[in-house]
C-alpha cells in the first residue's frame, strides 16, 4: 500500500523485474544471484529517493509464487512490493494510478511500450528504464560534486582559523572520542 505523506510531492513506480533486465550492471547480477540483483536495485533507488525527495516504490512480480499473499515492506525509506498471486507488478501499478494518477504527481519506470501507453492513459507519467539511468547517474554526480565543493569551502573555512583556535578544537576532538 502507498503511503501518502505531505512532503511526497511525486511517486516513482518502478517495475523491478523490468529495470533488473535493463541495466546491464543489474542483469549481470541478477544471472548470478537474483536476490543480489534485487537488493541492489533497492540500494540505488534508496539513495535515488533521498537525493531527489521523490517517494519511490518497488514493484516486483510475485504472480507466479502459488499462494503467494503479496508482501509490503520499507526498506531504507523505499516501499518494496512483491505482488499477490495472479497479480503482476503492472497491474499493481495500474491500480495505483487509477487511484492517485490523476491527482499526484506519479511516474512509472518501465520499458514496457503497452504499459507506457496505459500509464499515460491514467494520468501518470513514464520514464524509460535507459532515462532511470541516466537520472540516477546523473543525480550522483550531482551529490558527489556538491560534496566536494562543501568540503572545499571547510577546508577554506578551517584555513581562515588562528593557530590557537586549532589546537582548541583539535582538543576538543579528541575528548569527545
Amino acid at each position: 500500500m502507498v503511503r501518502k505523506t505531505k512532503k511526497a510531492k511525486e511517486y516513482l513506480f518502478v517495475d523491478g523485474y523490468n529495470i533488473i533486465n535493463s541495466w546491464s550492471n543489474l542483469r549481470e547480477l541478477s544471472n548470478l544471484n537474483l536476490e543480489v540483483a534485487r537488493e541492489e536495485l533497492i540500494e540505488i533507488m534508496a539513495e535515488y529517493q533521498h537525493y531527489s525527495g521523490i517517494k519511490t516504490i518497488v514493484v516486483f512480480d510475485a504472480h507466479l509464487v502459488k499462494g503467494n499473499s503479496g508482501k509490503h515492506e520499507t526498506i531504507k525509506g523505499v516501499e518494496v512490493v512483491y505482488t499477490r498471486e495472479s497479480e503482476t507488478a503492472d497491474q499493481y501499478i495500474e491500480r495505483w494510478l487509477n487511484d492517485i494518477g490523476r491527482i499526484e504527481r506519479v511516474r512509472v519506470a518501465t520499458s514496457d511500450w503497452m504499459e507506457q501507453q496505459i500509464i499515460l492513459g491514467r494520468g501518470g507519467t513514464r520514464i524509460s528504464a535507459r532515462e532511470l539511468e541516466v537520472e540516477v547517474l546523473n543525480n550522483k554526480r550531482l551529490m558527489k560534486q556538491k560534496r566536494k565543493n562543501e568540503n572545499v569551502k571547510n577546508d577554506l573555512l578551517m584555513g581562515r582559523l588562528d593557530e590557537e583556535t586549532l589546537k582548541k578544537l583539535n582538543k576538543w576532538g579528541k575528548n569527545k572520542e
